[in-house]
Parts: structure tokens; sequence; C-alpha cells
């Protein structure tokens, strides 16, 4: 079949009849059928199976167990679901727990690196990461006194980073090493293993924000010797809106380890009552309070459909839609002034893409309005398109090029005013 062939929807529908995920589309919520829903990289589709779920955990666990829940299962969901998540990042048993949310363990697991590395008082990260990071690099660093300089490495075309650069910005000042193996606006996906060697040999630990694989890119923490990580489940993992996060401590790590929040789930007898905080042992220590048990609940069963698919065959067809994508916005697009703003090697790239505009934000705006396509946009001009394997079809991407280009050619966009919403 030729390129240009590609380019029809004949070719998608034939795509998504040869998709071994296509089956999976039908575990989500469909609440409109001519809805094109781009934007799991933000907030994932609701799995059929969570409601279910959320009124049996309602009615029968805090309805009629009450109290008693808690020694149902409540108590035990942090690590419980933490093990559940761990495969899809590569870990072994005992290193992932679900708490908090994600600036709360990035703050958590920074303030236990800098801690392991006294002496040191450098923090290397990239322009490219996602600001909240920053801002709590930026916080942690006030509140140890200004010991610590957060050395940023830059990015000529916004899209890769400086990988030259960040490798001789590495030395024997620095404390820790801090990325998003993801970065939020361009979708560059970084070498995890190269990265990690390259700071460990400089005495550094590393720690990474998995918020933008976890779930759709296949991680291998134990395997490539990973110190720390942290990552959101509202993404891919598809556990709702504002769902807890996890956060990963390598075995060899955790007993000098020391979480700065010294919450009563995260002492070693939590029920003893003591009036001196012990630690607990492992990864448990880095708890804080108390569970919120509705939302781990729904994170859980919102786990199912994903870890039945399996990384690997997720992976494949995360490719196969970015890929498609990136061919016909270069077909329909590029003469409407847009611009790929992701790598164009997929071992390079994770499951969003960026097409720039220079009025992206209207743009947004016409598809969302009047369009019934949802994807999202990142300053200054990038119009993200997030790729779920799992309930995005090869026919939505082309319904979404096909519509994008309409929002443009007959200047829908114009009506809309450059004053940005509060969430874009």
């Amino acid at each position: 079949m030729s390129n240009l062939e590609h380019t029809t929807r004949a070719y998608a529908a034939a795509m998504d009849d040869a998709d071994p995920l296509a089956g999976f589309r039908s575990r989500f919520a469909m609440f409109d059928p001519d809805l094109i829903y781009l934007d799991g990289n933000s907030l994932g589709r609701l799995p059929r199976g969570v409601a279910g779920r959320m009124q049996q955990a309602v009615e029968s666990g805090w309805g009629a167990d009450l109290i008693r829940g808690w020694n149902n299962g409540w108590w035990e969901a942090p690590r419980r679901i933490g093990e559940l998540i761990a495969p899809l990042l590569g870990a072994g048993l005992g290193q992932v727990i679900v708490s908090d949310q994600t600036s709360l363990n990035l703050f958590k697991l920074a303030a236990a690196a800098l801690t392991l590395r006294p002496g040191r008082s450098r923090i290397i990260t990239d322009s490219l990461n996602f600001p909240s990071d920053l801002y709590i690099l930026q916080g942690l660093v006030r509140l140890l006194g200004g010991q610590h300089e957060i050395v940023r490495i830059g990015s000529r075309d916004g899209i890769t980073p400086d990988l030259k650069e960040l490798a001789s910005a590495i030395d024997e000042r620095t404390a820790l090493v801090t990325l998003s193996h993801v970065t939020y606006q361009s979708g560059y996906l970084y070498d995890m293993r190269a990265m990690t060697d390259l700071a460990q040999r400089a005495g550094a630990l590393i720690l990474w924000d998995l918020s933008h694989s976890a779930g759709v890119v296949p991680i291998a923490l134990d395997d490539c010797g990973v110190d720390l990580a942290i990552g959101c489940t509202y993404k891919y993992l598809n556990g709702g809106p504002g769902a807890p996060a996890f956060l990963y401590v390598k075995t060899t790590l955790q007993p000098e380890a020391q979480s700065p929040i010294w919450g009563w789930w995260g002492e070693a007898q939590p029920f003893a009552f003591e009036l001196d905080y012990r630690p607990a042992p492992g990864v448990q220590r880095f708890l804080t309070g108390t569970a919120p048990v509705l939302s781990m609940i729904a994170l859980e069963e919102g786990l199912a459909p994903l870890l039945e698919a399996g990384i690997v065959r997720i992976r494949q067809k995360s490719v196969a839609l970015s890929q498609y994508a990136i061919e016909l916005s270069e077909r329909r697009l590029a003469s409407l002034g847009f611009s790929l703003g992701s790598p164009r090697d997929p071992e390079q790239r994770g499951s969003h893409i960026s097409l720039r505009h220079r009025d992206g934000y209207r743009i947004n705006r016409a598809l969302i309005e009047e369009m019934h396509v949802i994807p999202d946009f990142r300053e200054p001009d990038n119009l993200r398109l997030g790729l779920a394997p799992l309930y995005v079809s090869f026919q939505d991407v082309w319904d979404a090029i096909e519509r994008l280009g309409r929002v443009v050619a007959e200047r829908r966009f114009e009506k809309y005013p450059l004053q940005r919403l509060p969430v874009t």
C-alpha cells in the first residue's frame, strides 16, 4: 500500500481491524460517541469497572464495614496497589508505594537524596522538566538554607535537551540529578540507562519523574539501577482526577534513606502511639498521613485493563499511533502553519506528540468547543495530542487531524480570544 493510501480513512479503519488491543476500547466509558479524546496524557478516561467498584467500596466498605474497613484491606492499600504498579515500572517487590501527590513525593525523595549526599551542593535538571518539579526543588533549596544550587540544562530547539551540556554539568559537586523520563511539552524520552549511569559514575543519586511514561513506555527501574522515582496515576494509569501518586525507592537505599515528613503512617508501630517517631522499615517510611481510600480503590480498579493488555503491546500501539499522527499531520497540516514539536525518532518519544502553531491556543479552543476533539495546549505554542493506546483508535487520529485542518483552513479559531482560560 502506498504512503498516499495511508492518508485515507479506510486505511485507518483497516489498522483498527488489525489492532490486537482494539477490544480494550469497550472497557472505557464513552458517553459521547463523536468525541475524540486526546488528553489521556493529562487525565485518563474512566474505566467502566471503576463505577461498580466504587459503589461497592462506598456501600459495603464505608457504609456497612465502617471503621472495620481498615482491617478489611484499607490499611494495606498503599503497598498493595504499589505492588500492582511495580511491574509496569520494572520494579521488584517492596520498592513502590502509593502515597500523597507527585509534588509531595518529589519533595520527600529529593530531600532524602540531598541528605544522603552531604558535602555536595548541586542539583542538575533541565528546562524541559515539568515546572511544578522545578518549583518543589526551588522551595526545598530555600528551606535548606540556600546551600544547594539548581542547574537547569537548556534546549536549543525546545524539543530535546542539550545532552552534551547535561553530561558536562554532572560532576563531583552533584548531589542529585532529577529529570522527567518523558518531557511534558515535546514528549522527548530520555535514555534512562545512559542517564542513570552518568549520574551514578559521578557519585550522584538520580530521581526520575515517570508521570508521562508510566503505563505507556516500558520502564526498567531495577535493571537500570535507578535510585529513586515518582509519578502520578491519573494520566495513563487511569486513576481518576487527583488520584494519589506513587514513589519508588531502591531496596539498597531504603535502610539509610529518611523521609523529611514524619507522619504516623510512616511510623514503625502506628497504633502503639509512641511519642517519639521511629521510621517504619523499607519504603513504608515514606508514607505520611492517612491514605485516601476511595481514590485508591478507584486507582486499583483503573489499573486492571492496563495490566491485562501488557506494557509491551501498549508500547507497540503507542508508537504506531504517534507515527501515524505525524505522517498525517505533515501531509495535511504542514501547509497550514503547523510544525512537529516532538522527536521524529519513536525511540526518543513517549505517547504524546506536540504540533506547534502560532495560534495553537485558539485552535485548541475551537477543537474543543466546535469540533468534538479534546487535546490540550501548553505554552508557548504546543498543541498536544495524547495517544492513550487502550482507547484511542487509528480512526480517532485520522478524524482528529482532519478536524484540526478544518479549524485552520476555515479560520474557525479566529473567533476565540488570545486570553487564556484558567485551565489550558
